[in-house]
């Protein structure tokens, strides 16, 4: 709980990957109930009521997920598969040589090779004019207003 009341302080977006990282596709209603509602109330819990925007685990997700989310669902357009080999190197390669201004990039902090991976792909987005948002203040950057139901990978600048 203070882990994540310190990301929220901290400005960072918050919200659901499921309660125990299951693919939600393959559930009944109740069962996506249990895994995505129960998540979202206890985030209330936690943080007050908010919006919890869903990113379905492995990216998979289908009509029913779409009608059942009650919330934008947001994949990504970079993924450098860094649970793949854990190397930094090419982690760091995959996301800065592929990156576009818009593209929201995934990676798993539950690997220390991808959290030193991040860093470095920080200091070289930075250093080459990027600025990091959350997905929600990108969206509205872009003037979209997310809605629910409605998958979400990149927020591409107009033009």
């Amino acid at each position: 709980e203070e882990l994540i009341r310190r990301m929220a302080a901290d400005g960072h977006q918050i919200g659901i990957h499921t309660f125990e990282h299951v693919v939600v596709s393959d559930l009944s209603r109740k069962d996506f109930d249990l895994q995505v509602g129960k998540t979202r109330a206890l985030l209330a819990e936690i943080l007050g009521d908010g919006e919890f925007w869903l990113r379905p685990p492995y990216g998979l997700f289908d009509s029913s997920v779409r009608k059942w989310a009650d919330c934008p669902i947001i994949l990504w357009s970079v993924d450098p598969e860094d649970w793949r080999d854990r190397d930094i190197h090419r982690i760091v390669s995959a996301v800065t040589e592929h990156v576009k201004d818009g593209d929201i990039i995934l990676l798993h902090d539950i690997y220390d090779s991808s959290v030193d991976a991040a860093l470095a792909i920080a200091d070289d987005l930075t250093a080459r004019g990027f600025t990091f948002v959350t997905v929600e203040q990108l969206a509205a950057l872009r003037g979209v207003s997310p809605q629910a139901g409605v998958k979400y990978h990149k927020f591409p600048a107009s033009g």
